[in-house]
């Protein structure tokens, strides 16, 4: 299933560095708080109902 990708990615303002996404300066306010927002959201470590989470229960104990 593919993945949806961020608005903010597609900015010229966003810099895809590994481990250190962030923003040039002078991006708009919006830009900064959607990633702020979609950052906080990957520390989220139980979601119910999402596919991605990083914790996975299985139906029995290894």
């Amino acid at each position: 299933m593919p993945r949806i990708r961020p608005e903010f990615t597609k900015s010229p303002y966003f810099v895809d560095e590994p481990g250190n996404w962030h923003l040039k300066s002078g991006a708009p306010k919006g830009l900064q708080i959607e990633l702020d927002n979609y950052l906080a959201s990957l520390e989220t470590l139980e979601e119910p109902g999402t596919l991605n989470g990083v914790q996975i229960q299985y139906p029995f104990d290894h």
